[in-house]
């Protein structure tokens, strides 16, 4: 007879050889597509994935056309939202909480992207000890991930102050999954015309529409050859066409740049808001730039991110406030009148860049469902 020694399993259960896994956040393209890239990495390896989101999200539209599954739920915000939609909230939360307690029980980890879409699937996860791994991007954690941060069983980061908000050695700063064309992106020796790209998203920016439109007459009049390249969204393009071809200065008004490495690219300084995603991707291509955090966004993410890169020397940040086109000529001279500034900001960018994110975080994925 065998002796077996306290504690000792008769029927140990083998790790599951094929996990699946439950990805939790949408709404916003922010959530939604480093999230992609992530379950993609997984795929490749053979692991199945199902997403969880609600059908208003963007996760309605890009989650099937990638040929992944999503089970849809009912649930609102509950962060910088009105009592009425508050109350709704926290009526619907416990139902669908519990309704995501079976698609949790199925898989053998939670990875969550964060926003109001994670709260039923991450609290059902954690209820049933089902580990969750979070990503957050953003310098000061979302409202989700606050609640929760002291339960995950990792979290990955972009910003290393990010770190203080989870249990110790539970982080990793890994960064967001950015296309591989921005980190491919060569140091560009500045010329006689300093190259500025705009963009405030792929919907524009109504206080960078505006203040690139008063600067230009300020280009003309400081003497300053500049080249600008604005996606300005849905806005009268041909008009401001026209208005920039007038005070003699060289560059185009677009309502989208479909290729943004090339943007990037071709560009001495971007003028931007500051989103996990934009500052991600200006990290990886190691360039310079004027951020104008978006005010309203939830906690103030925009803000926090921006100082970040501000502290580092990567940046500049101009309060929306405070942004009009003597703000942006100003900053824009500042920067350009020494020699190396520009390229010393981004150099210091490119200390937050961290090629192969999604790579990485599907190796946590697999390593935490193996535990």
């Amino acid at each position: 007879m065998t002796e077996r020694s306290e504690g000792h399993n008769p029927n140990p259960q083998p790790p599951n050889p094929n996990p699946c896994f439950l990805f939790a956040g949408g709404g916003t393209g922010g959530h939604v597509i480093p999230a992609l890239a992530v379950a993609r990495e997984l795929r490749a390896r053979g692991r199945g994935v199902v997403f969880v989101g609600t059908e208003r999200g963007l996760e309605g539209k890009l989650v099937p056309a990638e040929g992944f599954e999503l089970k849809k739920i009912e649930i609102g915000g509950l962060n910088r939202v009105g009592m009425r939609q508050k109350l709704a909230t926290i009526v619907q939360l416990p139902l669908t909480t519990l309704r995501c307690g079976d698609l949790v029980s199925q898989c053998s980890a939670v990875f969550s992207m964060g926003g109001y879409v994670a709260g039923p699937p991450v609290l059902a996860a954690l209820v049933r000890n089902v580990p969750v791994v979070v990503m957050e991007p953003n310098a000061v954690p979302g409202f989700t991930n606050r609640i929760i941060a002291s339960s995950v069983s990792r979290a990955l980061i972009s910003f290393p102050e990010t770190a203080a908000f989870f249990r110790s050695g539970k982080t990793e700063v890994t960064g967001l999954p950015v296309r591989n064309e921005f980190f491919e992106i060569p140091p560009k020796p500045r010329g006689d015309v300093l190259s500025i790209l705009v963009t405030g998203g792929s919907q524009g920016s109504r206080t960078l529409n505006r203040a690139s439109v008063e600067s230009w007459p300020l280009f003309q009049k400081a003497g300053l050859r500049v080249r600008i390249l604005h996606q300005s969204g849905r806005a009268p393009i041909d008009a401001r066409n026209q208005d920039l071809d007038r005070f003699g200065l060289e560059g185009e008004i677009v309502e989208f740049i479909k290729d943004m490495p090339a943007a990037f690219a071709a560009a001495d300084l971007i003028v931007s808001r500051s989103g996990a995603g934009a500052v991600s991707e200006l990290a990886a291509a190691g360039k310079p730039s004027i951020l104008v955090p978006f005010p309203f966004a939830a906690d103030d993410h925009q803000t926090r991110n921006a100082e970040a890169m501000e502290r580092a020397g990567a940046a500049k940040l101009i309060r929306d406030s405070q942004m009009n086109g003597q703000a942006l000529v100003d900053a824009v001279m500042q920067l350009a009148a020494t020699s190396g500034t520009l390229e010393r900001m981004g150099e210091a960018a490119r200390q937050f860049a961290h090629p192969g994110a999604a790579r990485r975080a599907a190796h946590i994925l697999e390593e935490v469902a193996r535990g």
